[in-house]
């Protein structure tokens, strides 16, 4: 400490090379948490983008949902003859995210490209798990009908050149529908 204080207050500027190494040392820093900043930007947007595009899917099982509820049963569940038959609709759920963030397929992969071409991030290996409500449960939290979802996300990384590898993550989403009345 005392070297480095000797060092600073020395005025015959042998500090110089020590505040270069100092200033290129807090641009490193500083252009790697823009860059972790960068990838978590990207990946709340896609995980936003997934949780929109299921609420979507929830509420087009609208229309069997109520019909159950107002009978008295919480589930996706529709009268057939004596009987009562599960009903649900799964939708498109990769058209509903292309049209959000504005992706293109291309080879497997729903992608996002910048004007000039460069690969922002692509998403593939969507699942979704629709679970009913069981049949006459009334409405108890535990057994509402609800969606999860996981899709893989892989964002290039643009610190350290070529040397990183791109950041590949599982992002998952859930929503269900809780009746108001």
């Amino acid at each position: 400490m005392e070297k480095i204080k000797r060092i600073l207050k020395d005025k015959s500027g042998a500090g110089f090379p020590l505040i270069i190494a100092v200033t290129l040392l807090l641009v490193i820093v500083f252009t790697g948490i823009s860059e972790y900043f960068r990838l978590m930007i990207v990946a709340q947007g896609v995980r936003d983008a997934v949780q929109t595009a299921v609420i979507s899917t929830v509420n087009d099982n609208y229309d069997d949902v109520y019909h159950g509820v107002r009978e008295g049963y919480s589930g996706a569940y529709q009268p057939i003859a004596e009987d009562f038959e599960e009903s649900l609709d799964y939708g498109d759920i990769y058209e509903r995210l292309d049209g959000v963030l504005g992706l293109s397929y291309s080879g497997g992969y729903h992608e996002k490209r910048t004007p000039d071409g460069k690969l922002e991030f692509k998403v593939w290996n969507l699942e979704v798990d629709i679970r009913n409500a069981p049949f006459a449960s009334g409405d108890q939290a535990s057994s509402r009908f609800e969606a999860d979802s996981t899709i893989m996300l892989e964002v290039p990384v643009s610190f350290g050149g070529k040397l990183l590898p791109p950041m590949t993550i599982k992002v998952k989403t859930s929503a269900g529908y809780t009746p108001r009345f």
